[in-house]
């Protein structure tokens, strides 16, 4: 028989994506679990594996071509089915669809050909007659709406789309396009294409800062113990081949916190009337790539031990450079940690990664001297900046303030990260 491979969901937040490439041909033999489509997301390049075993029947996507949750992308004989039986479905199939060709004329008032190419704003226009007629309704010119659908035939969505751009531009919610400049009068410039995941990571930031009311609340934490004790894990651990970071630590400190108060691992629900709070804790890690930003999951942080979250951040980092991500791994965060203290900085506003509430922000650790009161002298302790922007409409500026002393308490106490 003849399967329908259909493009799953991809993952939170991922509407669509684009064809990267098709992994086989027609006539190809393939099992289950094989690669046959690879997209590229916001987030990173993914593999659709087959679900049946067979051979490639038909292809219906190609490379470069956008594609949202529930395309077809191909047809898989399956291998059980002989070729007779085949073309004995494939003519099955096309039978209905020249029954029914004339009840859909009937349904479709007749009008001239001529009528896309009427005198005035509708001249050299292709759209259907229902698109045009609400066209002239509105006194909307198709023009210049950009058509989408074969040959740039104009669309409903592609009308709708315009509409909502239009509604969304006048209330102020959007800025107006920008206007062209050529930059080249003033010197010499270079252009260089964003990558697919910079453009839709910008997208995607640009309407969290415009949909959440942003607030950030800087604090420190005294990381001298931890830091120590991390060394000593280090040591451990490369007898293993483990690399022991700060990061585990800071993913379990949070958790603590998190467990502690349960509105900072919440999310809005679609109507934004109510909370849902989570009791699972599946941390998002940004991670820098040379494509992009991206941000991996690493699931259950509360139940994993320093080394395992160290060697799941080792994997996760490796394949998200490597665009070997699945959509799986891109999925169901409750909050997000964006770690520049690799790189330096002493303080960061990051922008809450939807449907979150909150993200932390760490800058690079240094050495400072600070003033002990028990002891009356002043004494060198490794001091790490922070960050935590959270979304107004849930979180006040009282429960941040408690949540990044907290943290900062948590990070200086070696008795809650040894076993």
């Amino acid at each position: 028989m003849i399967k329908e491979i259909i493009l799953p969901e991809l993952g939170e937040g991922i509407d669509g994506a684009e064809v990267s490439e098709v992994s086989v041909t027609v006539g190809d033999v393939v099992a289950v679990d094989e690669t046959i489509v690879v997209l590229e997301s916001d987030k990173a390049s993914m593999e659709i594996p087959a679900d049946v075993s067979g051979t490639i029947f038909e292809i219906l996507v190609e490379a470069g071509e956008e594609l949202k949750p529930g395309h077809l992308l191909m047809k898989i004989k399956t291998t059980e089915t002989t070729e007779k039986n085949v073309d004995a479905q494939v003519t099955e199939q096309k039978a209905p669809l020249t029954e029914l060709e004339p009840k859909i004329e009937e349904l479709v008032p007749s009008e001239p050909e001529a009528a896309f190419e009427t005198p005035g704003s509708l001249e050299n226009v292709f759209a259907s007659p229902g698109v045009r007629r609400l066209a002239r309704e509105l006194g909307i010119n198709l023009q210049i709406i950009k058509g989408s659908g074969q040959k740039g035939r104009i669309t409903k969505d592609d009308l709708n789309g315009y509409i909502r751009l239009q509604m969304a531009m006048s209330s102020g919610s959007i800025p107006a396009p920008k206007q062209e400049v050529d930059f080249s009068k003033w010197g010499d410039v270079e252009i260089q294409k964003l990558t697919r995941i910079k453009r839709i990571t910008g997208k995607r930031l640009q309407s969290a800062w415009q949909s959440i009311p942003h607030v950030t609340q800087f604090d420190k934490a005294d990381i001298t113990n931890i830091d120590a004790y991390r060394k000593k894990l280090k040591r451990e651990g490369a007898k293993n081949g483990t690399k022991v970071t700060f990061l585990p630590f800071l993913m379990k400190a949070a958790t603590i916190v998190l467990k502690e108060r349960p509105a900072f691992n919440s999310s809005l629900d679609h109507t934004d009337q109510n909370l849902v709070f989570k009791n699972y804790y599946h941390l998002g890690i940004a991670v820098d790539t040379p494509s992009g930003l991206t941000v991996p999951v690493v699931r259950d942080v509360d139940k994993k031990s320093i080394f395992d979250l160290s060697e799941n951040l080792r994997d996760l980092s490796a394949r998200a450079r490597d665009k070997k991500l699945k959509p799986d791994e891109m999925k169901g965060g409750t909050f997000t940690i964006s770690s520049l203290g690799g790189i330096g900085g002493t303080g960061f506003s990051p922008i809450v990664n939807p449907p979150e509430v909150a993200i932390l922000g760490v800058s690079r650790s240094a050495w400072k001297q600070v003033f002990d009161k028990e002891s009356g002298e002043f004494q060198a302790r490794f001091v790490m900046p922070f960050s935590l922007s959270y979304d107004h409409r849930v979180i006040d500026g009282a429960a941040a303030a408690a949540f990044t002393s907290r943290l900062a308490t948590v990070l200086s106490d070696l008795s809650y990260f040894k076993d």
